[in-house]
């Protein structure tokens, strides 16, 4: 269902974010003194507003509660990363224990700046391998130079969502695995009505919904940083190729200002009258939430779900995808970290009520137990994103001393090729990777 979870490009955010390089730091680990099983009471922030995804949390806190009689839990939902950081911060008994945020990107910052423990002391304490707990690339995207200061709740992974109605009467049978296919495909979607459209295949441009450079780059398997941990954009192919994929890709489509003057007819991402629903686009880059999205607004057409196309040369890798997901932490700043412990473990570790999470908001498990528990409810448009949350050649984006910013830089560059604005694609992300490593720079 949906969620704020579109942080992840917010300049807000990230501008937010930064200001816990000064954030308090506290007691962790082993050397956390509080005893877990007095009488204490918990605050838990989160950022989750829809009703049934609160009801959801109070649901898990309820099962947690029962299991831990001495500790009870004060739930604050909606907070953004904004309110999180200023309280943190302020510090005192109004700063959260526990807080669980949607902003992936921001663990780097998270971890270097010291505002939120390291897990790793807890992890070992209870005995947790957490190799063997979580899928390999959660960990990547939940630690930063071997501090694990969150841990995974939940995990979202993109894929292609698509109207099999629309498929039909255009005559294709099945999605299209190359990059090529996908071309074409989005080519006989496409309806034109005027100057406009009816319908589009595909909104291409990197101000559509989910259709961000991250995203499409994963499809290319792209490597962010060097072994010597410079910005490694402009040495890579795999960022050229994708920004020249997606501008070919827009000029087939009737070109950027066209398209865009489309795009601002649509509703609101999370509404009942985002274009996908509505009919507007026929292919929606998206995650494992759009179909029950879809089914919940009365979509008057059947839905198909399979992995983005990959590259022609990378056809033996369809199935992979971009990975994003939901962490979860302890504030460096609390003193009831030991009693915060055991709500974390509790929340990200228990598979019962992993999966119990998982079924209520529809997003993927995010510990191998779970995702192998025969009470989560997988349908097949679900089990095509559990498939791409499997795949060994699914990626992230990695965590860096800056958060998310390096990934801001490159989507904004992005933005300009797109509407030709840059055509020395070679020097543009040269100039991107300088500036992406004089922020890492400063962030340290």
């Amino acid at each position: 269902m949906p969620r704020n979870r579109r942080l992840t490009t917010a300049f807000t955010a990230l501008a937010a974010i930064s200001v816990l390089a000064t954030a308090c730091t506290g007691q962790s680990g082993t050397e956390a003194a509080d005893d877990p099983s007095q009488k204490v009471t918990l605050t838990f922030w989160h950022g989750w507003a829809a009703p049934s995804e609160v009801k959801a949390i109070e649901e898990n806190i309820a099962r947690f509660e029962k299991a831990h009689p001495n500790i009870k839990v004060q739930v604050t939902g909606n907070m953004t990363d904004d309110k999180i950081n200023q309280a943190l911060r302020a510090g005192g008994d109004k700063a959260p224990d526990v807080v669980s945020s949607f902003t992936t990107d921001s663990v780097g910052k998270f971890c270097n700046s010291g505002a939120f423990t390291d897990l790793n002391p807890f992890l070992k304490k209870s005995g947790i391998d957490k190799e063997k707990v979580f899928p390999k690339s959660l960990l990547q995207y939940t630690q930063f130079n071997g501090n694990q200061c969150t841990l995974p709740l939940l995990n979202d992974a993109y894929g292609l969502v698509y109207n099999k109605t629309a498929f039909a009467l255009a005559g294709i049978t099945e999605a299209p695995k190359t990059w090529s296919q996908f071309v074409e495909v989005a080519q006989k979607l496409t309806v034109p009505k005027g100057d406009s459209y009816q319908q589009v295949g595909l909104m291409p441009t990197f101000h559509g919904y989910e259709t961000t450079p991250t995203r499409l780059a994963a499809q290319w398997s792209p490597t962010y940083f060097g072994a010597d941990g410079k910005s490694n954009l402009a040495k890579d192919p795999a960022f050229a190729s994708m920004l020249n994929a997606q501008k070919d890709l827009v000029a087939k489509l009737g070109g950027y200002e066209k398209l865009e003057k489309f795009r601002s007819t649509f509703g609101d991402e999370w509404s009942a009258q985002h274009p996908f629903h509505t009919g507007q686009v026929a292919m929606q880059i998206d995650g494992e939430w759009r179909p029950e999205m879809a089914k919940a607004a009365g979509i008057p057409f059947e839905i198909g779900t399979a992995p983005l196309p990959v590259p022609d040369d990378q056809i033996a890798d369809h199935g992979k995808g971009y990975l994003s997901g939901t962490i979860m932490g302890i504030a460096a700043s609390s003193k009831k970290q030991n009693a915060a412990w055991e709500l974390v473990k509790y929340m990200t570790t228990d598979t019962a009520a992993v999966v119990a999470f998982s079924n209520a908001i529809h997003n993927i498990p995010s510990t191998l137990a779970a995702l192998e528990s025969p009470d989560l409810k997988v349908t097949p448009e679900f089990k095509t994103f559990i498939d791409i949350a499997r795949h060994p050649k699914s990626s992230t984006t990695p965590p860096q001393a800056d958060g998310g910013t390096y990934q801001l830089t490159f989507q904004s560059f992005a933005y300009t090729v797109e509407k030709g604005e840059a055509t020395d694609l070679t020097a543009g992300l040269a100039k991107v990777d300088q500036q992406i490593d004089t922020d890492i720079a400063k962030s340290k």
